[in-house]
């Protein structure tokens, strides 16, 4: 590294240079360079001419965002290195599909070659590694260019890069509370980082976007669990819930990119144990605090035990496939909630003004959902400057909400359009007319030990649920470099579970599709361009911190002071939210990327790492398995059958037997690229 490390304190450096194509690169830079006094000014036009025809006989881009222009005449006297960072990403063609941004010009006399094939490994190395590209894209002076090649070379120099074949984080000491006792020493030298990195811009944005986000469905889920329980937990409760576990989760966890919130499988488990007392004729909230209280101690002794060591089993498909579930899960409620305005045209009222409303709602929900998705893609735009771009891809959601609830207000002011609003209770305080503190002994002796059975199938769902999310947000394609834990994050849930308990508020596990849209609101992405100029974003860097989390509950637990005002959101714009959430969280799913491959041209698949290495029958063989569970996850969630509704998560943990049997069906080579945890690099040097 050291001739790039010279070259960068000798000033042999362009920031931001403002070219269209590869030409008025080529020719902006070596004029620079003459500016400088680093080439000769009778040499200019002959290096302009070596480096384009050497472009023209074999195109330089070796992909990661970067290309490596080289040129040897007669007349320089020794090895040169410049390096320059584009303004705007220039596509040359790279193997990856990645535009380039990063060019590292090698110039010098004839013959010279052989001296700089040291440096072309050390680039090579070097834009292989996410994080300094990252950090490259950012830097702003020599001075940081440098320190970005100093912690790229540390981070070779300890290993980071060498994954061990079990993650640390999954591996089984042994030893009580073994796991959870790395989890702290692995996360505790980020603890004051995590703070620090939360004051950025991008961090605002998403704590903006997230706030609704989570404010929706703990409304939604609120509401639900009002009805399902008699109001004995309603909306308040869950948002309180959600503010005090979540903020306490930012606080302490491990990973505080997860959102902890109430999710369909725990309603309806909530409803079943609520059916179950009312036919045993005991007291609701007393036996579900002693649910509770049991499933806490069975999650605190699997986090001592290191229990989550067992979710190494579990693989890209089984992430797959519930992702899909959530995902697929937001966009049918947003559907159906829509559908719903439409179809209750006839039940009373003024036949005009329910249709003008359910015209109104629809608008809202796809006002709401266009803005989101187009400003969220705004930063590869070529309009406006890159901060302003930036600026609106991060807050696009919500500036969408906003836009669209002032749409609303005027909407319903001037023509008196009657629009269902986010329902909220009036004031702070239990939904029921009921004391916080739950009466432990107001439950039957037996009813407290037969608590314990319900409380094995909820520890199931809930270790399942959380872990999963968990595996998803630490997934290799997001880049997160601070490290994992799921031991000390599930004990931590546990304690929260019993908190909840001892209080009557819901119990919260890791939310997939909302912990998901927070990574993704968090990321810094380069685009990849396939055939046909197919295009799609993958992650090189996210802003990691606690921050964002903490704030997000912070404000939703102000909302509690706040009620009123919450019923001014409409909730067609909360229904366009929803669905913005469960079409982003599908970007990035491989599964989709599979299953759409069905519909698609075989001589126009994009050039992926399992298309080049599995026959396309054996690829869509593998999607059609994970379809098919798929299928039989959703048919189980919307059963009607509370004995079949309850048995989810057992249906969830079936996955990972189902893929175990896959291996006699799919080759060790066909599993390897179609299930790897991570996509393989490949790297291609032109000569």
């Amino acid at each position: 590294m050291q001739s790039i490390r010279t070259a960068l304190e000798q000033g042999h450096l362009v920031l931001n240079l403002d070219a269209s194509d590869f030409s008025s690169a080529v020719r902006l830079t070596v004029r620079r360079m003459v500016a400088d006094g680093i080439l000769p000014g009778s040499l200019e036009l002959e290096v302009v001419e070596g480096l384009l025809e050497h472009e023209r006989r074999s195109p330089t881009a070796i992909g990661h965002a970067s290309a490596v222009p080289h040129a040897y005449l007669d007349g320089l006297d020794e090895p040169i290195i410049q390096f320059v960072r584009l303004a705007h990403p220039i596509n040359l063609g790279a193997p990856d599909g990645v535009p380039t941004q990063f060019l590292f010009f090698l110039l010098g006399p004839v013959g010279a070659a052989s001296r700089h094939i040291d440096s072309v490994a050390d680039i090579a190395r070097l834009i292989s590694d996410n994080e300094f590209r990252y950090e490259v894209g950012k830097a702003s002076s020599a001075d940081e260019l440098l320190v970005a090649l100093q912690h790229s070379i540390e981070r070779t120099e300890t290993g980071e890069a060498v994954k061990p074949a079990i993650p640390e984080s999954l591996a089984y000491t042994g030893k009580l509370a073994g796991g959870v006792v790395l989890d702290i020493k692995r996360r505790w030298p980020h603890y004051l980082g995590d703070f620090r990195d939360g004051f950025h811009p991008k961090c605002l944005g998403s704590t903006m976007f997230l706030f609704f986000a989570c404010l929706a469905p703990a409304v939604t889920f609120g509401g639900l669990m009002a009805v399902e329980t008699n109001n004995q937990i309603g909306a308040v409760e869950m948002i309180l819930a959600s503010a005090i576990c979540g903020t306490i989760y930012a606080v302490f966890s491990g990973t505080p990119l997860i959102i902890l919130g109430g999710t369909g499988p725990l309603l309806i488990f909530t409803a079943v144990l609520f059916r179950l007392c009312r036919d045993y004729e005991i007291a609701f909230l007393p036996t579900y605090a002693w649910v509770g209280l049991w499933s806490a101690a069975l999650l605190v002794l699997l986090a001592m035990t290191d229990a989550s060591s067992l979710m190494r089993f579990f693989t890209r498909f089984t992430d797959e496939i519930f992702a899909a579930l959530i995902s697929l899960i937001f966009i049918y409620e947003a559907v159906d909630k829509l559908a719903r305005v439409f179809t209750d045209l006839d039940s009373g009222g003024n036949a005009t003004e329910n249709l003008s409303a359910a015209l109104l709602s629809l608008m809202l929900a796809m006002g709401t959902f266009y803005v989101a998705m187009s400003l969220s893609r705004f930063r590869r735009s070529s309009f406006l400057l890159p901060k302003v771009r930036e600026f609106l891809a991060d807050f696009g959601p919500a500036i969408a909400m906003v836009l669209m609830t002032l749409v609303a207000v005027v909407a319903v002011k001037l023509h008196a359009v009657p629009l269902a609003a986010l329902e909220a209770p009036d004031e702070f305080g239990p939904t029921t007319d009921r004391s916080w503190s739950i009466d432990l002994l107001a439950t039957p002796m037996w009813a407290r030990f037969a608590a314990l059975g319900p409380a094995m199938l909820v520890t199931v769902l809930v270790y399942l649920d959380q872990n999963i999310t968990a595996r998803i947000v630490n997934s290799p394609d997001h880049r997160l470099h601070k490290g994992d834990s799921y031991h000390l994050d599930l004990g931590l849930v546990g304690v929260l579970m019993a908190l909840c308990s001892l209080i009557g508020l819901p119990w919260l596990v890791a939310a997939t599709v909302r912990s998901l849209n927070h990574v993704r609101s968090l990321a810094t992405t380069e685009e990849v361009v396939g055939p046909g100029n197919e295009t799609r974003s993958q992650v090189i860097h996210v802003r990691e911190n606690r921050v964002t989390g903490l704030t997000i509950h912070l404000l939703l637990g102000l909302t509690l002071f706040l009620l009123p005002y919450l019923s001014m959101i409409p909730m067609a714009v909360l229904y366009g939210l929803f669905l913005f959430m469960g079409v982003v969280s599908i970007g990035g799913n491989q599964f989709f990327e599979r299953l759409s491959l069905w519909l698609k041209d075989p001589t126009l698949y994009p050039s992926t790492h399992y298309i080049r290495r599995v026959k396309r029958n054996r690829i869509h063989l593998f999607t059609l398995l994970q379809l098919i569970c798929l299928v039989v996850l959703w048919i189980v969630k919307v059963s009607k059958v509370s004995a079949i509704a309850i048995m989810f998560p057992v249906v969830i943990a079936l996955m990972v037997p189902v893929r175990l049997l896959s291996a006699r069906f799919f080759t060790a080579e066909e599993l390897t690229a179609l299930d790897a945890d991570e996509e393989p690099e490949e790297t291609h040097l032109s000569q």
